[in-house]
């Protein structure tokens, strides 16, 4: 299991604690797959798009996985949210991410589509 650094902007709002979950779980390939709308689009580059959630499952990266996630921001607001920072891999490669998430609805509490760069 990674070491996980978690972002100060949770704090009280568990609308940015699920944005941070969810960008660990893309970072990590540890996933909620209740989490996810069955529908959910991730786009991973301007080319890549993987529709469902069965796709996203397969598509996350188990080959490379983490040695320690730092979540530096994860911030909401309606049916948007955002986490920032960054992944360290066991043989000291570094890499930065960003994932933007929409929600099914405002309670934020199912992830409709992300938009991931890194």
């Amino acid at each position: 299991m990674p070491r996980i650094i978690r972002s100060p902007d949770c704090g009280n709002s568990p609308k940015n604690r699920f944005v941070e979950d969810i960008a660990i779980d893309l970072e990590t390939g540890i996933f909620d797959p209740e989490a996810f709308d069955p529908a959910v689009t991730w786009e991973t580059s301007s080319t890549r798009r993987i529709v469902g959630r069965t796709a996203v499952l397969e598509a996350l990266p188990t080959e490379r996985a983490p040695a320690k996630v730092i979540v530096e921001h994860a911030i909401s607001h309606g049916r948007v949210g955002a986490a920032s920072g960054e992944v360290i891999r066991a043989n000291g490669e570094t890499s930065r991410f960003c994932h933007v998430l929409e929600f099914t609805s405002l309670r934020a509490n199912h992830v409709e589509r992300v938009k991931s760069y890194d």
